[in-house]
């Protein structure tokens, strides 16, 4: 809740996680998809390296971030990733706080 303490509204929320999502991630690091959706062409298990937060104007519902998948840019869930334990502790944090965030159903 700390990352959205100032937020009054869903936009103002999205700003929130993305700035600090943008901030906490050390990118490049390697993950790994835990979950397929039907909006994502990704398979579980499928290894990938990360890249960076997609644009902020992609994040306004969920966070995205820009992973190298067969030889293009492409933009995912970050929900549907799991950050490999070579990755640091500042990153798998954080993205554990976006996974916390997600399974209390909540949203933007």
């Amino acid at each position: 809740m700390e990352i959205i303490v100032d937020a009054y509204g869903p936009e103002e929320q999205a700003v929130g996680w993305y700035c600090y999502l943008e901030n906490e991630l050390g990118f490049p690091f390697s993950a790994q998809c835990t979950l397929e959706r039907s909006t994502s062409p990704l398979k579980k298990g499928e290894k990938l390296e990360v890249t960076g937060m997609a644009a902020q104007d992609d994040c306004e519902s969920e966070m995205f971030v820009t992973v190298r998948w067969n030889r293009r840019t492409l933009a995912v869930p970050l929900g549907q990733l799991t950050p490999t334990l070579s990755t640091d502790e500042a990153t798998r944090e954080a993205i554990a706080d976006w996974h916390y965030w997600l399974e209390q159903g909540r949203e933007f």
